[in-house]
């Protein structure tokens, strides 16, 4: 049996997505395990014993853990090949873990700089422009992503969401923390609804308390 431990609304989304779409079509279920990071339940010692990092997602299989978020997708993959969460063909499975890397390593740490700055700044003033600076950085990582997906005519890889529409709808979401009206990004925010209304999504936000909602206009 396969636990993931995820934190709502954060990266953890990809593989609880993922696990939706393999529990879908391979019947086979997983348990699901909510970190309340507010509460900061990912520094508590059981936790910590399992995952000395302190951070989601963590995937258990039996008594070993997996942790980084491209690794999980990575493995999980590869235990269930027939499910199609990557390309099979060589090349453009690279090209995908290329995409998925860059979500993971370069957007994801911006909008990192726009919601935690005191993790990398003391004062406030710093702090101010961290936020202010990787807004406007993590604005055009959504339009990178938006140019990614406006021509596809179902989801990011094929005909099934996979890691990467989750990662699209993660990071749209965080957008509007980060004071990014989705309207502004009409094609992504068309794309993320389609994403958010499969089967799989939809079972993996309601389990999260998930909205898309997240701007707020002034």
């Amino acid at each position: 049996m396969i636990e993931l431990y995820f934190g709502p609304g954060a990266c953890s989304f990809v593989p609880h997505v993922a696990l939706e779409i393999i529990k879908a079509r391979t019947g086979e279920d997983f348990t699901p395990h909510m970190v309340k990071l507010h509460k900061q339940e990912q520094r508590s010692p059981e936790y910590l014993a399992m995952n000395p990092d302190g951070l989601v997602p963590m995937l258990r299989v039996g008594d070993q853990s997996l942790t980084q978020i491209v690794a999980i997708c990575d493995y999980l993959d590869r235990r269930y090949p027939q499910v199609g969460l990557l390309p099979s063909e060589n090349w453009a499975r690279a090209q995908a873990m290329s995409q998925l890397a860059w979500m993971n390593n370069t957007a994801h740490p911006s909008f990192t700089h726009v919601f935690m700055p005191h993790k990398f700044a003391e004062t406030e003033a710093t702090q101010a422009e961290l936020k202010r600076f990787n807004a406007a950085l993590f604005r055009k990582h959504l339009e990178r992503v938006q140019g990614w997906v406006k021509d596809c005519p179902a989801y990011w890889l094929g005909d099934q969401p996979t890691f990467h529409d989750a990662y699209a709808l993660t990071l749209l979401r965080w957008g509007g923390f980060a004071g990014i009206d989705p309207d502004s990004l009409p094609q992504l925010k068309a794309f993320v609804d389609r994403v958010a209304a499969a089967p799989a999504v939809a079972s993996a936000m309601e389990r999260e308390r998930l909205r898309l909602d997240t701007f707020k206009k002034a």
